[in-house]
C-alpha cells in the first residue's frame, strides 16, 4: 500500500497503524494494543464503511507487544 493510501486508512480508522499486510482484495491492518475496538466501530460500522471506501476486505488485529 503506498503512502497516500496508508494515511486515508488512518484517517477513516482514526487509530495509529503499526503495520498493514495487503493480500490480493484483503488488508489486513494491525493496531495498537487496546485500539481495535475504536479501528472496528459500533457493529463493525467502520470497518464496513472502509471496506466499501476502499473495495477490499478488512481484517483488524491488535499489534503484540514485544
Amino acid at each position: 500500500m503506498d503512502e497516500e493510501g496508508l494515511e486515508r486508512l488512518r484517517t477513516m480508522l482514526d487509530v495509529e497503524i503499526d503495520k498493514v499486510e495487503e493480500d490480493g482484495d484483503k488488508l489486513t491492518v494491525y493496531v495498537p494494543e487496546g485500539q481495535a475496538a475504536k479501528a472496528i466501530g459500533s457493529g463493525g460500522a467502520v470497518v464496513r464503511s472502509v471496506e466499501l471506501a476502499l473495495d477490499k476486505e478488512l481484517e483488524i488485529k491488535e499489534a503484540a507487544e514485544e
